[in-house]
């Protein structure tokens, strides 16, 4: 005979436990949906990061002027929002953040530019921009990066951020030395492990037309006679004088940190007994962005986006620790 009322409870109570372990299974959900607003996005490396983060991605608006990168990020995220030149974004137009990101221009900064100015470089003192957005709409996180810098500037840079910089160097996570600095307010971030990539370890495999021309070929010379693991094995500058862009660099180390102006001449390599220069591809690598990411544009504007861009795997590193 049928008991209505325990068949009844019966169900509930299957109703129930499924309902708990649908919440359970929700719980253990590895993606995280955030809305993300990104300054001086570039090519949209912060949203390589957010998705090797596993942070899904409800909405990301960019603020980036450069032709060339919003076109390869366009192409790679279609679904992107530019709203264009931070100095003229209304906090009051922008949806609820839940992370910032930004790397402001470092031109006036870096400290290998013997004529900087500062935070008075009409480029660098967009940081202050970063700021007042910051500031407006008060995200739960933000990333800021920048380069190695006096002292007097990154006291500025963490007061107005409120923290004081990690100091992390891609050489962790790619074959590149560049060392940054990054200010978050995300909890417990520690450094990166070692993954001891080398040079060797990223070649393109296809380097046609990256050859040196007859005369730096004409001009090379060795400097250390070894296999490779020295940093510098070469040059081809003139005689007597030996310039960073003359150095010719083995594979069985690290490469020095990409640069905006490495489109003038791209840093050179010895490989099978012939120096040449480093490709797009090779950039990408180093940088831990996509093979192909940037190839919409022409090499020239890879080359100097790739060297303005942020290595995406130390940014996936900072954000995993949400």
């Amino acid at each position: 005979m049928c008991n209505v009322a325990n068949d009844c409870k019966h169900n509930t109570i299957i109703g129930w436990v499924v309902i708990v372990v649908e919440r359970e299974l929700d719980c253990i959900n590895t993606e995280i949906e955030m809305n993300i607003f990104s300054a001086f996005d570039g090519m949209s490396c912060g949203r390589l990061a957010l998705d090797r983060a596993n942070i899904e991605v409800t909405s990301y608006i960019a603020s980036e002027i450069d032709p060339f990168a919003i076109k390869v990020a366009g192409k790679n995220y279609p679904d992107n929002v530019n709203v264009g030149d931070i100095t003229k974004v209304k906090s009051s137009k922008l949806p609820e953040i839940d992370i910032m990101l930004g790397g402001s221009p470092c031109q006036g900064l870096s400290i290998g530019n013997k004529n900087r100015l500062l935070l008075n470089d009409p480029r660098s003192k967009l940081f202050y921009d970063f700021i007042r957005l910051l500031d407006e709409k008060n995200p739960k996180y933000f990333i800021l990066e920048n380069v190695l810098m006096d002292d007097i500037s990154e006291a500025e840079f963490s007061r107005l951020t409120g923290v004081q910089p990690i100091r992390i160097n891609s050489a962790l996570v790619s074959a590149q030395r560049r060392e940054r600095l990054y200010w978050t307010n995300i909890p417990n971030v520690n450094q990166p492990e070692d993954k001891g990539i080398l040079f060797k370890d990223l070649l393109d495999e296809n380097p046609i037309g990256f050859e040196l021309s007859n005369k730096l070929l004409d001009r090379y010379r060795k400097t250390h006679d070894d296999d490779g693991t020295r940093l510098v094995i070469g040059t081809t500058s003139v005689e007597g004088k030996i310039g960073q862009r003359d150095r010719v660099y083995g594979i069985n180390n690290k490469i020095p940190t990409l640069t905006a102006t490495d489109y003038k001449q791209p840093k050179q390599v010895f490989i099978n007994g012939v120096p040449r220069k480093i490709t797009p591809l090779e950039c990408e690598r180093l940088q831990t962005v996509p093979d192909n990411y940037t190839d919409c544009v022409s090499n020239t504007q890879r080359y100097k986006m790739l060297g303005n861009g942020w290595t995406v795997d130390v940014i996936a590193h900072i954000l995993n620790a949400i």
